[in-house]
């Protein structure tokens, strides 16, 4: 007999890749690279070549101090039912311009 009742199948692992793009203007360069440094040097989960290599984004770029500042286990943590698998991320430059009408639909100025 076969059902499409939800609560009678199997209790299986259900993958979703969820998808978030977020625009952010940085307004205070140095206090972003400086809060930047002292997560990196504070992360006790870095090795020393991990910790150079962020050490050295952060000096190259403002956006790969941001970065430092995403945690995909924030988001899920407290989510019941929910097991963080997997995460990656990156940070870039991007133009903006807040009168085009697809970034008017996602504005947080409304």
């Amino acid at each position: 007999m076969t059902t499409n009742d939800p609560s009678s199948a199997p209790s299986e692992p259900r993958y979703v890749r969820v998808t978030i793009e977020l625009v952010a203007e940085i307004t205070d360069e140095r206090a972003l690279k400086a809060a930047a440094l002292d997560q990196v040097r504070d992360d006790e989960y870095l090795d020393d070549a991990e910790r150079a290599q962020s050490v050295e984004a952060i000096e190259l770029d403002p956006s790969g101090s941001l970065a430092h500042f995403i945690d995909p286990i924030a988001l899920l943590g407290s989510v019941p039912g929910v097991e963080l698998t997997s995460a990656t991320w990156e940070s870039a430059h991007t133009e903006y311009d807040a009168d085009e009408e697809t970034w008017e639909e996602h504005s947080l100025e409304d």
